[in-house]
């Protein structure tokens, strides 16, 4: 079971970076348990999380140094879950959001800033997009200890790498399906009478 000391700096699924203030006892109804106090960075507000329940709240500490690469190599290497039916597109990103994983928020940044560029999202879906950016901004930027303002602009530029190695990506897919012409045997022509050996009788 993962456990957290006060000063800890975690990751709450959804709603970002948050410092554990506190380890506290608390009794509701009649049930006695140890509880996290989270202060949220983004909100300034205080959150509780039962510590025995924090695997399935997906409470997780922050990603390490080594892992910003990766997460920038695949916010542009252009592979983007694409679903073409509404409703299943928002609960399967609903359900990414929902993990704590940020790889699984980069793969719902990614799909829903592709879908931008082709038509107008929904404005539930909106919300998810600049919620997913912030929460790879925000995390990111506390773990490289640098501006918010500086690590967006390496997001947007990696996802300008993304949408095109995507359309470089489709264009390659739609070459290799288009046929090579038929190769036509050649039929040797017939013979010119005046080449005919006559025939001796």
């Amino acid at each position: 079971m993962l456990r957290f000391d006060v000063g800890d700096k975690v990751i709450y699924p959804n709603q970002g970076l948050g410092v554990i203030e506190r380890i506290e006892t608390r009794t509701i109804m009649g049930t006695t348990c140890g509880f996290y106090s989270l202060r949220m960075a983004s909100s300034d507000t205080t959150v509780l999380v039962p510590v025995d329940n924090v695997e399935d709240v997906g409470l997780r500490r922050a990603i390490g140094d080594h892992e910003v690469k990766k997460l920038f190599t695949l916010l542009g290497n252009g592979k983007i879950d694409n679903h073409q039916n509404w409703k299943g597109r928002f609960k399967d990103n609903s359900n990414k959001m929902r993990t704590g994983s940020l790889y699984d928020v980069v793969d719902v940044l990614k799909s829903l800033n592709h879908l931008s560029q082709s038509k107008n999202l929904s404005f539930r879906e909106k919300r998810m997009l600049d919620r997913a950016k912030f929460l790879v901004v925000t995390e990111i930027s506390e773990v490289v200890s640098e501006p918010a303002e500086a690590i967006e602009e390496r997001v947007e530029a990696a996802l300008e790498r993304c949408l095109a190695n995507r359309a470089s990506q489709i264009a390659k897919e739609q070459a290799s399906k288009v046929k090579a012409p038929e190769k036509v045997e050649e039929v040797p022509e017939a013979a010119d009478a005046s080449e005919v050996s006559p025939v001796s009788p």
